[in-house]
C-alpha cells in the first residue's frame, strides 16, 4: 500500500527546534514534489514549504522564512522539515503531500496531490 507517514512532532519550548520527517512507502518520493502543510487549532490549512523533484523550493508561509527549511534524503525515501526558533503560533498538525510540482498556490499542490499523510502534531509551549 502506497502511503506517506509523518513523524517527529511533539512538545517543544519557544525557541526550540524540531525536525519532522515525511516518509514514503510503496513509491519513490523523489518522483514527486513534496509540500509541507499545517493546520492550527480552529484555523484553515496553510502551506508551509514545498520542494521540487530536482532542487529548488517554494515558501508559502512568510512567517517561517529564515526559520524552517525543507530537504530530501533520497536514500531514505524521506523529506525533512527542519523547524528552528519555534514560536507558539507554529503549533499545528503538520502533514506532507506528494504532488507533480510546487505550484505558486499551496492549495493547488494540496488539492492535486497524489498522496497525503495524516499528520503529526507540533505543540510549542512553555
Amino acid at each position: 500500500q502506497s502511503q506517506l507517514v509523518e513523524s517527529g512532532g511533539g512538545v517543544v519550548q519557544p525557541g526550540g527546534s524540531l525536525r519532522l520527517s515525511c516518509a514514503a512507502s510503496g513509491f519513490t518520493l523523489n518522483s514527486y514534489a513534496i509540500g509541507w502543510f499545517r493546520q492550527a487549532p480552529g484555523k484553515g490549512r496553510e502551506g508551509v514549504l514545498c520542494i521540487n523533484r530536482v532542487g529548488g523550493s517554494t515558501t508559502y508561509a512568510d512567517s517561517v522564512k529564515g526559520r524552517f527549511t525543507i530537504s530530501r534524503a533520497n536514500p531514505l525515501n524521506t523529506v525533512y522539515l527542519q523547524m528552528n526558533s519555534l514560536k507558539p503560533e507554529d503549533t499545528a498538525v503538520y502533514n506532507c503531500a506528494a504532488a507533480n510540482f510546487c505550484s505558486m498556490s499551496a492549495t493547488t499542490v494540496y488539492d492535486g496531490a497524489n498522496y497525503r499523510g495524516k499528520g503529526t502534531l507540533v505543540t510549542v509551549a512553555s
